[in-house]
């Protein structure tokens, strides 16, 4: 009996002790996932009305709950009396570690994260980088892949993209053709604007609002150099700017406008 005492009082002595500790994790825990679930809702929420990628948004929403409930976790486990200092330092020499091992990926990581929550480009838009350019086909978080015109995949590091200029050619619902036409200096100026104005406004695809003009840019060596610019829709771009360059060198043909080849003057001088 004495000793079923003595048993008895221990057993008592540890529930006061660490019996409040343990509901007081106990409830910590349970509080702490509840308000993580109602701050990761709410942060969806507010990326969902900032039209973010639906794929960043899934992986801040993994990213977000990771790390809150890690902090409830150790905020909880701290309550029960255990130590965490110790966990924590090895947590983060651990982080730091692998971080410096990664160093390349985690640029690319940041750089996929910003391109998807800022978007200066989309999947379907043709983009051009330094000697790359290409139809976005799709934007990972560490790489994005175009798809060029020739049919190949150029896979690029999103840290690359993200820290250099871009050009987006289809963000824009119009573009300025620019057509550069040289003709030789017996050539009219008046008459070959008036035949490439008249080409161009003959095209249902031009746009009338800015209106298209014809400008000389240069006198060359070899011509007088025009510069013909008028606007369409991103959409009839290229098939405006080849069609309406071949139509334009079959009228000067019809109307003599000549179009030179390049000229030199050679001078012989003659020893005696």
């Amino acid at each position: 009996m004495e000793n079923f005492s003595i048993g008895s009082e221990q057993i008592m002595n540890f529930v006061a002790t660490f019996g409040p500790k343990l509901l007081a994790a106990v409830a910590t825990l349970v509080i702490g996932l509840w308000i993580v679930k109602l701050i990761v809702k709410g942060s969806v929420k507010m990326l969902n009305r900032s039209s973010v990628d639906d794929a960043l948004v899934s992986f801040l929403k993994s990213l977000i709950s990771i790390l809150l409930k890690v902090m409830v976790y150790i905020t909880a486990l701290g309550m029960l009396g255990i130590q965490m200092t110790s966990f924590i330092a090895v947590l983060g020499a651990a982080g730091l570690a692998v971080g410096l091992a990664l160093q390349g990926s985690l640029s690319n990581f940041a750089g996929g994260v910003l391109i998807l929550f800022f978007k200066p480009f989309k999947v379907g838009d043709f983009i051009e980088r330094g000697s790359e350019s290409g139809t976005v086909e799709r934007i990972d978080i560490l790489h994005t892949v175009l798809r060029t015109p020739n049919n190949q995949l150029v896979v690029i590091p999103n840290g690359q993209l993200a820290n250099s200029p871009i050009t987006n050619y289809t963000t824009e619902e119009t573009r300025r053709a620019v057509f550069p036409i040289g003709i030789s200096y017996d050539s009219d100026v008046k008459k070959a604007r008036e035949i490439i104005l008249r080409v161009l406004n003959e095209d249902e695809r031009i746009l009338e609002d800015p209106a298209p003009m014809v400008v000389l840019t240069n006198l060359g060596d070899s011509s007088l150099d025009l510069s013909a610019r008028a606007w369409t829709k991103t959409e009839n771009y290229w098939g405006f700017f080849w069609d309406n360059l071949e139509k334009i060198k079959e009228e000067f043909d019809k109307d003599g406008i000549e179009m030179p080849f390049p000229q030199r003057d050679i001078h012989l001088i003659k020893e005696e």
